[in-house]
């Protein structure tokens, strides 16, 4: 009777590892990320995207995406079996040991590095580094406990897929492509926050130095309010270097006008769970946004 059990178990185990291995990379996050990287790269060029920058450049960053992804979860592994919403991750439960954790996120990372360097083009190779080190090491390993602007210094490391993107394509630094960097920089602090308020007892609890942690919630809710008054601004960009047209004008300005609502909400007419609705409606505002550039640009340029 138990035989078919026996059989199984080396089958249930490798998916289970699999699995396992597989959240370490932060799926959701790096799929939204190369959302960005994508529509980096359609914005460089006026027609088709080729095909070469395009496959092995989404795999090669996405790679070297989930490696700092897998970076962050084996640094923040004592933290996050601290905290209700991360304890349950592969390194805290001991589904995998930290020294397999820092072979997969190393090995990826190279993997994806060495795709990016011989077969799109150095320069997005030395750029996707310099996005792993600094998330992973500049923010999770040393900002996040030294400084309550953590989220600020190093949301730059997750602004940078849609320059990845667009060097991917063009092999150059474009003034555009920065743009899209500081749409995301400055949507970042206001996403964060409002999660950080959702956590903030959790975070003091493992000595986290978030913004409602150390200047309370109150304040941490008005620098929501003026970051989302700022992201309307920087949204407005490329329309201002006639980088969009009209599509993107109206559309931008429609979800700026939810996310400042929603902000506003937050500071004056706060109720239980909607810092939680306020971090979930930002991954909704980014997510669209970015398929209003794309939508826009393809009928723009036509």
């Amino acid at each position: 009777m138990t035989k078919p059990i026996i059989l199984n178990a080396p089958h249930e185990a490798v998916t289970f590892q699999w699995r396992a291995y597989f959240e370490m990379t932060k799926p959701k996050v790096v799929a939204l990320m190369l959302l960005t990287v994508l529509v980096g790269m359609c914005l460089a060029v006026p027609g088709v995207v080729p095909l070469q920058p395009l496959i092995i450049g989404m795999v090669g960053i996405g790679l070297m995406a989930g490696a700092a992804a897998a970076f962050n979860h084996l640094i923040d592994r004592r933290i996050d079996g601290l905290m209700a919403r991360t304890y349950n991750r592969p390194l805290p439960k001991g589904k995998v040991s930290g020294t397999k954790a820092a072979i997969f996120a190393v090995s990826i990372g190279v993997i994806g590095f060495v795709m990016l360097y011989a077969w799109v083009n150095p320069l997005t190779a030395w750029l996707t580094f310099a996005s792993l080190i600094g998330y992973a090491l500049v923010y999770t390993a040393y900002l996040k406990r030294a400084t309550s602007q953590n989220i600020v210094i190093g949301g730059l490391a997750g602004a940078m897929p849609p320059l990845l993107g667009w060097t991917a394509v063009t092999n150059e630094l474009h003034g555009h492509a920065l743009l899209l960097v500081i749409i995301i920089f400055t949507w970042t602090p206001p996403h964060f926050w409002a999660l950080a308020i959702h956590r903030r007892k959790e975070y003091a609890k493992v000595d986290i130095p978030m913004l409602p942690v150390t200047h309370g919630v109150e304040f941490t809710k008005t620098c929501i309010l003026l970051y989302t008054i700022l992201l309307a601004i920087a949204c407005l960009l490329p329309v201002l270097v006639g980088m969009c047209g009209p599509v993107y004008l109206v559309g931008s300005t429609l979800l700026s006008c939810g996310f400042i609502y929603k902000a506003w909400q937050l500071k004056y007419h706060d109720y239980q769970g909607l810092a939680m609705n306020v971090f979930k409606f930002s991954i909704y505002h980014l997510m669209v946004l970015f398929i209003v550039l794309l939508v826009d640009h393809y009928l723009w340029v036509n």
